[in-house]
């Protein structure tokens, strides 16, 4: 960033990061968009695999096809299913998980002091 930025210059070019973290920041979000990374699962391998309520699942689940990042296909046949995979967004998300992970691991380790600083 050059020394002539502004706050206002700094505050438009963190807008993406805090509309991205509007749409994929919450808990249980980011626990469904992990797990689906694996494949498309139907509704009651996504409430085993995360432990959240049928409630919960639904209303993130929601949310997240709301935003385009999960697709909802309902098989008809008996018995009635439903599935959920990544949409091409939320896949684009994948790498980004993996970052996350390599952060994580580094940084939020047992040990408070950063690796190198001993």
């Amino acid at each position: 960033m050059s020394e002539t930025s502004t706050g206002t210059d700094v505050a438009n070019a963190a807008c993406g990061v805090v509309d991205s973290f509007d749409q994929i920041g919450s808990t249980w979000r980011l626990v469904v968009l992990h797990d689906l990374q694996g494949g498309e699962k139907r509704f009651n391998e996504l409430k085993r695999s995360t432990d959240a309520s049928s409630r919960t699942l639904s209303r993130v689940l929601d949310d997240l096809g709301e935003h385009g990042l999960v697709d909802r296909r309902l098989e008809e046949d008996a018995p009635v299913a439903t599935y959920y995979s990544l949409t091409a967004k939320g896949e684009a998300l994948c790498p980004v998980f993996d970052e996350i992970e390599k952060w994580a691991t580094e940084w939020l380790a047992e040990s408070p002091e950063p690796p190198g600083s001993a």
